[in-house]
């Protein structure tokens, strides 16, 4: 051996880090409120939590998640700035199901090399969708993976907390046959079903650059950023009665959507109820991809969803359209009779109440 080893040597870069994080450092701060002790660069973050004292009996809500495989396509097109927006929908508005205002976020990128720009344009992207969903960002971990990652290779992760009001709680104990169902628009894919949207577009030939009928090219459709629901939820749920919300994310909507209904009820979804944003039905075209598979990978137009009692509904559609979300009504919720035959009973673990989805989609 003619030269000793370090670390800089075995593709470690401390000093980008280093860069990195006083890139970042502006937009961080931008999510602090009085509440976030300390600043950013400590070991820990540190939040204030004691307006958890006015709470009757505040349940601390959390979440972690990560962008998936959708981050090749931000590496490929080199635009990292929306992923962060990805990474907060995917987590913050898992809380908001609840009930739950956020309070703080972690963050964590794993690269092979870091390239300061690049980790701060990802950070940015981070701290503007806490910003707009009130979450504070209070720390975060970019690790560099040299041998593991490839030096322009990368992928983020994060968690969040929040609180509600135990008495406050939103969740399949609040839903009543008769309730109805409210969904509220998605932006395009957001953050789920990549593998098989990039296996499509592999297989098709076409390349990100490509324009598209309706506009965009191909590439700055698939990174287009997952929508954020949380102000809007939260509002809805100061405003009127809601029994339910349900993130349409990994499984599609039935399976989402039956994770909070109780056991005894089954919503039954129109398909009719909207129009599937051509994205979609590029992605079934390109990749003759049957519709039962799509319905149970992406999202077909429908990001979230909201659980209300009747008298709650025409106010509700006001309110989120006032928030930017395109609602309609796309279902009702109904006694099971026991025939639950072709209806989806939940996922990840969950079995409660069961969904039909019915008719045809309008494309």
């Amino acid at each position: 051996m003619s030269e000793p080893i370090t670390y800089a040597s075995a593709g470690v870069d401390t000093t980008a880090g280093d860069r990195a994080v006083e890139l970042m450092k502006d937009a961080v701060r931008a999510t602090h409120g009085p509440q976030v002790i300390g600043g950013v660069g400590g070991f820990a973050g540190l939040f204030d939590a004691s307006e958890l004292r006015e709470y009757r009996r505040p349940l601390l809500a959390t979440s972690t998640d990560g962008v998936g495989t959708k981050v090749a396509i931000a590496q490929a097109l080199d635009v990292h700035d929306t992923i962060g927006h990805d990474l907060v929908g995917m987590v913050v508005d898992d809380i908001v199901v609840v009930g739950a205002r956020p309070l703080v976020m972690t963050d964590y990128i794993a690269c092979g090399h870091v390239e300061p720009d690049r980790i701060a344009a990802i950070v940015r992207g981070i701290a503007q969708a806490c910003a707009l969903t009130g979450t504070a960002l209070v720390g975060g971990e970019t690790a560099e993976h040299p041998g593991l990652l490839g030096a322009d290779e990368y992928d983020v992760a994060g968690a969040a907390t929040g609180v509600v009001e135990a008495d406050a709680l939103l969740g399949p104990h609040r839903v009543r046959a008769g309730d109805v169902v409210v969904a509220m628009a998605s932006s395009g894919l957001h953050s789920n079903g990549y593998s098989l949207v990039r296996r499509v577009v592999e297989v098709s030939g076409w390349s990100l650059d490509r324009r598209l009928a309706w506009g965009p090219t191909l590439g700055a459709e698939l990174l287009t950023p997952t929508r954020l629901y949380t102000r809007a939820c939260l509002d809805l749920a100061a405003a009127v009665e809601v029994h339910a919300f349900s993130h349409v994310t990994g499984g599609g909507l039935a399976a989402n959507l039956a994770r909070v209904l109780p056991a005894g009820v089954l919503a039954r979804v129109d398909r009719a109820s909207w129009t599937v944003p051509p994205v979609f039905d590029l992605i079934r075209e390109l990749g003759q991809v049957p519709w039962a598979d799509l319905e149970q990978t992406l999202n077909l137009g429908v990001g979230m969803v909201a659980v209300l009692p009747p008298d709650s509904v025409d106010p509700a559609l006001r309110l989120l359209a006032d928030a930017g979300t395109s609602p309609w009504i796309l279902g009702e919720v109904m006694a099971t009779d026991g025939d639950d035959e072709g209806a989806v009973q939940g996922t990840k673990g969950v079995r409660g109440g069961a969904v039909r989805l019915a008719g045809d989609y309008r494309v």
